[in-house]
């Protein structure tokens, strides 16, 4: 649902934002000990840390980012995160997430 606040997974909620053409963003909070489960995509995303701590697993290899940071996570590569600290990621996706927006 664009523009409102939805549930997506335990302690987890989004916001997904008007897209553009070939490419979207949306807003997610975390509370802490909230898991983002594993799962694929065949989209690009890259993710920013706006507040907070988050420990990602993507395709096997651990990484922690923290506020101001950023990660890539390639198409097709199964990922999930864990919020190790309330906290809000920034994810924006190349093409246009269709599962997401409904299409």
């Amino acid at each position: 649902m664009i523009g409102k606040w939805e549930n997506a997974e335990p302690g987890v909620v989004r916001k997904i934002f008007p897209p553009g053409k070939s490419v979207m963003m949306m807003e997610v909070h975390f509370e802490k000990g909230a898991e983002g489960f594993e799962h694929s995509h065949s989209n690009e995303q890259l993710t920013y840390c706006l507040q907070g701590k988050f420990h990602f697993t993507i395709d096997g290899e651990d990484q922690i980012l923290t506020a101001g940071e950023t990660l890539v996570i390639p198409s097709n590569k199964k990922h999930g995160v864990i919020a190790l600290e309330k906290g809000i990621l920034i994810d924006t996706f190349t093409p246009l997430r269709k599962d997401l927006l409904g299409l």
